[in-house]
């Protein structure tokens, strides 16, 4: 049966534990160097806390080391390596090639996104140096993806909701370029988030002031099932820099959306252990956004772009119908709630944002009234009764589980059996008297033994010609020893892969490599020419130098976004920025756009 999983983000060993308590089959976390996330760093110390707990209901726990290293950091990046693999983590989720020439454990080897994974060649290279899964561009259509699948064999993982860069990831130089800190080191400046002004060769304004490369967020809900049916195993949720919140909400809302496709199809399974109760209803559109787009999933273009704002915008809510000297009234009665925080684009398309202070009836009493105006649309950017409840204990996960109660007049024994087969038996010699009321005794066995206070949802039998009585006390001993018992052997029987890279000389089919391969070691290029490439360029970070660079790669044109996309009409725009200015070239051909320093 092939297997699905639900990964999600851990930003800390709190958040972590959060995502596999409402459905995560797995997880993947920073360390403390080398993460492409620099602020979501952690200690061995507390992965290795998350790896112990994620492996109690057989979920994963995968390292992110998918930054590039420097000549004097190959050291420490073996020393991740091998101290992820003795803590008992599952994978390394790894960009830097330099990884494949040291001498590691065997711990399996994900290729990052950021090895810039857009073509069936990448693909089975990737998969021909022994990486065991390898995770795909976001810009990649349900085609695309199908035609790598079939001729592949390769564990294949895709994202499925957040945040997107504009960029190819990997192929994206412009925050060195601009402040030194390169998103390839793990310390994005999110120039894309900045406001630009657009201009044509001649200076000709032609968008003022706009977001012109942030992108909405991702979300193809309404597609994991055309995903799973083209090859995709892993689902990713990005968001290593999120709150509690929202990944409670996230991981609650495509576990929902897994387990009723498993449901219903039986030659898939979950890849961990356990059945989750939810204690809210999940609703991805109540936690931090940018408008939502499925991006090129379906091989069309569209319009993808948040083009008034780089901030979360929230819920739409309704059309402002009547705006009164300290109230408005809105088209959805009642919708909004004391405390909500609301936002809206004024006339100047400008984003705005005020509190709801009071609701009586169809009025609305914000904490201030200024710009609200007819026909403007208001979304609610915080939902103060939705995030009151996901400060509370919003999930359960319980792994099913049997005990059997036997007593033969000589001795008790119970035998449990968790849902994964792990089964384990202890016997008391305490033989209790045939209780008086039958009915009664054999209660008080089934309710202390099935007591919810673990990460058993235990059934009991009773398997006995007669109901002896005993206290509720030595009961619950009994049970917190089976309990004990069965954890120590759920982890004894946890089935750990283990991958060791074999070096081979399988060719890149490749004589040059640019700044794009992002080689920045000698260990890095060593691989490289083993694959047979001749002539190596340092990587961006290394050079230092923009002459003659192309500074960002995309799928995603401006052109289109505008509606300035016609045949033969690709001259270059300038994108304007305080005392910035970048060149926009266009690639027709290809339905690509590329950004240079000007």
């Amino acid at each position: 049966m092939r297997k699905l999983e639900l990964l999600a983000p851990a930003k800390n060993l709190e958040l972590g534990k959060m995502a596999i308590d409402h459905g995560a089959d797995a997880v993947y976390i920073g360390a403390n160097r080398f993460g492409a996330r620099e602020s979501a760093a952690n200690s061995i110390e507390n992965i290795e806390k998350l790896v112990k707990y994620a492996h109690k209901y057989y979920a994963k726990v995968y390292i992110t080391e998918n930054t590039i290293f420097y000549e004097h950091e190959l050291k420490q990046a073996q020393r991740l390596a091998v101290d992820a693999y003795n803590i008992g983590c599952d994978a390394l989720i790894i960009q830097d090639m330099s990884l494949l020439e040291m001498d590691l454990p065997p711990i399996p080897l994900f290729a990052s996104t950021q090895a810039n994974n857009q073509t069936l060649e990448q693909v089975k290279f990737i998969e021909n140096v022994g990486f065991k899964r390898i995770i795909l561009a976001r810009e990649l259509s349900l085609k695309q993806i199908i035609e790598i699948a079939k001729h592949t064999n390769i564990d294949l993982e895709f994202f499925v909701h957040g945040a997107l860069c504009v960029s190819y990831s990997g192929q994206c130089y412009l925050s060195c370029a601009l402040t030194g800190r390169s998103a390839n080191r793990g310390c994005c400046a999110q120039p894309c988030r900045s406001a630009y002004d657009l201009t044509d060769k001649n200076g000709k304004i032609i968008a003022k002031n706009k977001q012109l490369l942030s992108l909405k967020d991702l979300n193809l809900s309404a597609h994991l099932e055309d995903l799973i049916n083209a090859g995709i195993s892993s689902f990713k949720i990005e968001g290593r820099l999120k709150d509690a919140s929202y990944v409670k909400n996230v991981v609650a809302h495509y576990h929902k959306l897994l387990d009723n496709f498993l449901n219903t199809n039986t030659d898939y399974k979950k890849s961990s252990s356990g059945t989750v109760t939810l204690m809210f209803e999940p609703n991805v559109n109540l936690s931090f956004s940018r408008g939502f787009t499925n991006y090129f999933i379906d091989g069309n273009r569209k319009k993808t772009a948040s083009l008034n704002t780089a901030k979360s915008i929230g819920e739409r809510i309704g059309k402002i119908m009547y705006v009164a000297q300290n109230y408005f009234v809105i088209n959805n009665e009642n919708s909004l709630q004391n405390g909500d925080g609301i936002c809206f684009f004024d006339k100047r398309k400008k984003l705005c944002g005020t509190r709801i202070n009071k609701v009586v009836g169809e009025k609305n009493f914000p904490a201030s009234i200024e710009n609200l105006k007819p026909e403007i649309i208001i979304f609610r950017s915080y939902n103060q009764s939705f995030e009151k409840s996901m400060k509370q204990k919003t999930a359960s996960r319980k792994i099913k589980a049997t005990i059997k109660f036997t007593d033969n007049d000589e001795k008790i024994t119970l035998q449990a059996t968790d849902q994964d087969k792990n089964s384990v038996m202890f016997e008391i010699s305490q033989i209790g008297d045939t209780a008086q009321n039958t009915e009664l005794a054999m209660n008080s066995i089934i309710k202390n033994l099935s007591k919810n206070d673990s990460i058993f949802s235990f059934n009991v039998e009773i398997c006995s010609s007669r109901i002896p009585f005993y206290k509720a006390s030595t009961i619950n001993e009994w049970r917190r020893q089976i309990v004990e018992l069965l954890l120590v052997e759920r982890e004894k029987n946890y089935c750990r892969k283990q991958s060791k890279i074999i070096k081979n000389n399988i060719p890149l089919n490749k004589d040059k490599l640019d700044y794009t391969s992002n080689i920045s070691n000698s260990l890095s290029a060593e691989f490289y020419k083993r694959h047979g490439v001749r002539e190596i360029q340092n990587a961006f970070e290394i050079e230092n130098s923009t002459k003659n660079k192309i500074l960002m790669f995309n799928k995603y044109c401006i052109r289109y976004e505008l509606g300035l996309c016609k045949h033969g009409h690709n001259e270059d725009l300038f994108l304007l920025n305080n005392r910035q200015k970048l060149r926009v070239s266009f690639d027709c051909t290809k339905c690509e756009m590329k950004i240079l320093k000007d």
